[in-house]
């Protein structure tokens, strides 16, 4: 992508506000914790207390904005209490210009390496090292200092407090996402009446899986139709796919495929319900004739075969989703077992192991802690010793617009800068135009934080703006003049955004390099995916459930890693000379070809009684073992072959119909093999090997 592309993208999504993801009532409610604080410091303290207990209570709503499965208590509570912590430390070392800088290098290095437990760790981390450097300029003694920890604390104590007094929508975050994976498994039965070979993106299904991870507290308090309905979403997956695809399901013309248009439609119209009904926790409501549809005990006689036997399963699945939906239906009593999330105390070991992990020079986060180590201490002392009041402007433009990844945090300098321009100048006006007092500017500073809140999800630069007219606002109210923030805070904006872009080009952190050991890890894990659904044909009286869940898991995880890198890559001012767009492109296809064999296979897994298939064991060992061999090719830029594969799949035996059935399977994989090497060699400029 094009800096001037970037440019326009930047502006696009920074501008647009999306009216469905608006939350007005807990936007509120953030901005209501935030007055409180506020309004209780300016009685009992005084304008620049308030203005600590206002970037508290600040941060601390922030933190419960976050996309994070976690209860928005917690949250709160959590980021106040780093934010006291931070500010108390940093004021103890603020007399001394070079430990607090030690100290600030050494916290944004932590802050950094939080990424390393998930983006709202990191993101509440890179507010402690914001507020450290905002308020320490506050306080007057260690005694100041301590009050001033102690309110920021309160801010996360109210709006933890007003989460629990006023809920809004009790699991709210975890029925959407369990309803959008059934509503995207509606649009896909639709695309499949058109597309037998459609697509399916498997997104909503991880973010169903992540919301599905719950606290032992919180499993005792979850409501029934959220306890273990997902694993009916993924047994419904590959059965669609499997109805619809010629190969192994309908036929594909004739009254069979007309047959199972009309249940793939019916199916629609039922997983669109089951998704209503969980969002809104309301029972299910279905149309007469699909009513009826669901108490057909096996389809009509227009389907034979495999197409039968999968539409019946079809129907039952569909069934179970609606009394699950209803609360009278089965449950997974394993998923919460699986699913649960460790709570805050048993969370420090696992982030230090964690944080262990990345430890080493090629980890991304590991380069992005230090790139942000280096900034925050290097924009502090520039900042410093500028002829400028506020000079930790700077440094803090800087951490709150840096990501591991150099397309975000190109995209948010340019947005933070302008949304700060924007925001100042309002606030500006306003301070000149009607020069309003100490309770004034606290009542603006509110107005300005709901919009905040009300905005952060869709357009970063009009948020942004708010945030900038927010902190004018309350500096007014701690005494400072619009004179001595205004133009400062551009000007010092400006050279934090240019201090982040400096950090990657200095110490790069480049993703399109990497292209090639991603497409090698997605390949490694889409083959595994089929290779345990092989093996479950195998010996189908020692398959074990988890195995193929597993590996699919696996295969989904690095196809998400595969597209973040290939998105973030096309962000970036650099190209790889090894891989092309387009080889990206067709290598992605093709192993998105590659994992639908296996959902196929999955669909017609057998029972435990059921005959092995000794053929499908050593197709699966050679596939592992060649797959092995070729990602590494792939990783070298050298071309992967499949002769050992080809061979196997010569040489097998048997005659049975699952037999058969597997085999074609066992082709299909054959196909992709090919059509992948393909893929490389036309694309990517890969010379063939030697005959």
């Amino acid at each position: 992508m094009t800096w001037l592309r970037a440019l326009k993208e930047t502006g696009r999504s920074g501008l647009s506000v999306e009216r469905t993801r608006l939350e007005p009532l807990v936007a509120v409610r953030g901005a209501a914790g935030v007055a409180i604080v506020i309004a209780l410091s300016l009685w009992l303290s005084s304008p620049a207390v308030a203005a600590s207990s206002a970037f508290g209570a600040f941060a601390a709503g922030t933190a419960t904005f976050q996309r994070s499965w976690r209860s928005r208590p917690v949250l709160a509570l959590a980021a106040g209490t780093g934010l006291a912590v931070s500010t108390f430390v940093g004021y103890l070392a603020a007399s001394h210009l070079v430990v607090f800088v030690l100290l600030l290098a050494v916290w944004a290095f932590l802050a950094g390496m939080a990424w390393s437990l998930g983006p709202t760790s990191g993101i509440v981390a890179a507010l402690t090292v914001a507020v450290m450097m905002v308020v320490v300029t506050l306080p007057t003694s260690v005694k100041d200092a301590l009050g001033h920890a102690l309110v920021i604390a309160l801010g996360g104590l109210v709006q933890a407090a007003l989460i629990l007094l006023f809920p809004i929508r009790r699991w709210g975050r975890q029925r959407d996402a369990l309803a959008d994976a059934f509503a995207a498994e509606a649009a896909y039965a639709r695309r499949l009446r058109q597309d037998p070979h459609a697509p399916f993106d498997p997104e909503p299904l991880m973010t169903a899986r992540s919301a599905a991870a719950v606290t032992p507290w919180q499993a005792r308090r979850r409501p029934e139709e959220l306890h273990g309905k997902r694993a009916l979403a993924e047994r419904i997956r590959p059965v669609l796919a499997s109805l619809a695809d010629p190969a192994v399901g309908a036929a594909e013309e004739g009254p069979e495929r007309d047959r199972a248009r009309e249940l793939l439609a019916a199916a629609a119209t039922v997983l669109d319900a089951v998704a209503r009904a969980i969002r809104h926790a309301k029972p299910v409501k279905l149309p007469k004739e699909v009513n009826a549809f669901l108490e057909i005990p096996e389809p009509e006689a227009e389907l034979t075969g495999s197409a039968r036997r999968v539409a019946a399963r079809l129907i039952s699945l569909l069934a179970a989703a609606v009394e699950s939906a209803n609360g009278s239906g089965p449950s997974d009593a394993t998923e919460s077992a699986h699913l649960l999330r460790p709570t805050l105390p048993r969370l420090v070991p696992l982030a230090a192991r964690a944080m262990r992990h990345e430890m080493r020079w090629k980890s991304a986060v590991f380069r992005h802690a230090v790139r942000l180590s280096a900034v925050a201490a290097t924009g502090y002392l520039i900042g410093a010793a500028l002829p400028l009041g506020h000079g930790y402007w700077a440094p803090m433009a800087s951490v709150m617009i840096m990501r591991p990844d150099f397309s975000q945090t190109y995209a948010r300098g340019v947005a933070r800068f302008v949304g700060t321009l924007v925001g100042v100048t309002v606030a500006t006006g306003v301070m000149q135009a009607a020069s309003p007092g100490v309770y004034l500017c606290a009542a603006l500073a509110v107005v300005c934080i709901a919009l905040m809140y009300l905005l952060m999800r869709t357009g970063y630069i009009v948020a942004q703006a708010c945030v900038s007219a927010y902190a004018v606002l309350l500096l007014g109210m701690g005494g400072s003049q619009w004179t001595q923030t205004v133009p400062e805070r551009v000007e010092l904006t400006l050279l934090g955004g240019v201090l982040a872009m400096a950090a990657y080009a200095v110490f790069p952190a480049w993703e399109t390099p990497r292209l090639r050991d991603r497409l090698a890890e997605r390949l490694e894990a889409t083959a595994g995916y089929t290779a345990a659904v092989l093996e479950g044909f195998a010996d189908p009286a020692k398959r074990r459930s988890s195995t193929v869940r597993e590996a699919l898991l696996d295969a989904r995880a690095a196809s998400a890693t595969w597209d973040q890198a290939v998105a973030r890559a096309d962000a970036e001012p650099v190209r790889h000379r090894g891989l092309s767009r387009r080889a990206a492109q067709d290598a992605d296809t093709v192993l998105s070809a590659m994992g639908r064999v296996g959902m196929l296979m999955e669909a017609h897994l057998p029972g435990r009684d059921a005959d092995p298939v000794p053929s499908a064991a050593e197709f699966a060992r050679v596939l592992r073992e060649t797959v092995a061999e070729s990602a590494q090719a792939v990783r070298d830029g050298e071309p992967p072959r499949w002769d050992a594969v080809r061979a196997v799949l010569d040489g097998w035996q048997g005659d049975t119909t699952r037999e058969r059935m597997v085999r074609r399977g066992a082709e299909l994989q054959m196909e992709t093999l090919d059509e992948f090497e393909e893929a490389l060699r036309s694309r990517s400029g890969i010379r063939p090997p030697p005959p």
